[in-house]
């Protein structure tokens, strides 16, 4: 079985692509502070480079920017590549399968949409008898 789940925060913002096929990808660096504190106090950190495709990709890149906290489950994946250099090199990533927001967005300091006012709520009579919870 090859599951991973990580929450932190995106080092970078997003990088998004499209393959020839139309398919689109992202690919990100979320860092994960390790449970305990260094010799000076400090938590170290983890910076795991993750990859995202498709629908999943959109969501990422469309609704996560530096900083931002992110909740992320997928696999681990390695592979390899020849660079223009004629090494070898190695590489670990996480694809991701499913994203999601782990905090609010006040939090987060991302202020771009206006929160919910209570007047976005259509109003109810009192007395409507075919309301499912009267």
């Amino acid at each position: 079985m090859n599951k991973v789940a990580l929450v932190g925060r995106l080092t970078r913002d997003v990088e998004t692509n499209t393959t020839a096929a139309g398919k689109s990808v992202a690919r990100f660096s979320v860092a994960i502070n390790r449970k305990f504190k260094n010799e000076e106090g400090n938590y170290e950190a983890d910076f795991i480079n993750c990859v995202a495709f498709s629908n999943t990709a959109d969501f990422v890149s469309k609704y996560f920017s530096k900083g931002n906290a992110i909740g992320i489950a997928g696999r681990i994946q390695t592979g390899s590549y020849t660079n223009k250099d004629g090494q070898k090199v190695y590489t670990t990533d996480v694809v991701v399968e499913e994203a999601e927001f782990v905090e609010s967005k006040n939090a987060s300091g991302n202020t771009s949409a206006p929160a919910n006012d209570v007047n976005d709520f259509m109003p109810v009579a009192d007395g409507d008898d075919e309301l499912p919870f009267n």
